[in-house]
């Protein structure tokens, strides 16, 4: 490398709810020469990023459009209602969207959720951000259906929330550009996937080496060995030992 190049690094996206603390402590034990750089970013923007070259990969909300995008779908979120702590839907287990009809439920402008037909009483003005309606829930103003990690993103101790049982769901994906599938890009999708640090795929293996040096290697331990001194090892002679099986007497004649 000249001194002209910069040391690889991987710079790894993620979108608000996703938690990627596990798979960069695999990366930091595993690759420990190759420091991970994490970048914060919206789901509208995160498709973008990638093809932009900001990242290498990224934790996207699917779906990401186009084809020019790799993803591999690691898991499905359950969508809850956020609602103050004294509200009726907080006494019971799970509702329904026909239960959330009489509602005023708001719809952030960044909201990540597919909806066919929005459920309950729209409000006079959508929120920017989610963050926003949460407040505006906290105020009373409404009730709020999200993806489960990010109300616990935005967790208030004056907020709970219940599983909405036919809501669309969010889906969490691995997502890269498919042109830029790169070595280090392999080792993440390994380590995502839960590939051993001794499997074949997912990571580079460590150089072979040379014939010349596993030759002397082996002459080394042969040499050592045949030089070894005789004397505290196990005996194998019928008599001698603790550990023989001893015959009887002869008799003298």
């Amino acid at each position: 490398m000249t001194g002209s190049e910069a040391p690889p690094t991987f710079r790894l996206a993620y979108v608000p709810g996703v938690i990627p603390t596990k798979w960069v402590r695999i990366w930091e034990e595993r690759l420990p020469d190759i420091p991970l750089h994490l970048v914060a970013v919206s789901v509208a923007e995160a498709p973008d990023l990638l093809r932009g070259g900001g990242a290498d990969a990224g934790f996207v909300r699917l779906p990401v459009g186009g084809t020019d995008l790799s993803a591999i779908p690691l898991y499905t979120e359950t969508t809850v209602v956020v609602v103050p702590k004294d509200h009726i839907v907080a006494a019971v287990d799970e509702v329904t969207t026909e239960d959330l009809a009489d509602e005023i439920v708001l719809h952030p402008l960044d909201e990540v959720l597919d909806w066919e037909r929005r459920p309950g009483v729209p409000a006079k003005e959508r929120p920017a951000t989610t963050a926003d309606a949460i407040q505006l829930v906290a105020a009373g103003v409404g009730l709020l259906v999200v993806p489960q990690s990010l109300a616990r993103l935005h967790h208030r101790r004056d907020l709970t929330y219940r599983p909405v049982t036919d809501a669309p769901q969010s889906r969490v994906a691995l997502s890269w550009p498919e042109e830029k599938t790169t070595d280090m890009v392999e080792d993440f999708i390994g380590i995502v996937r839960g590939r051993t640090v001794n499997s074949s795929r997912g990571r580079r293996p460590a150089p072979a080496q040379p014939k010349e040096k596993r030759a002397d290697a082996g002459n080394a331990r042969r040499k050592s060995t045949a030089h070894k001194p005789a004397g505290r090892g196990r005996r194998t002679d019928s008599g001698g030992g603790r550990g023989g099986k001893r015959g009887k007497p002869r008799r003298k004649s």
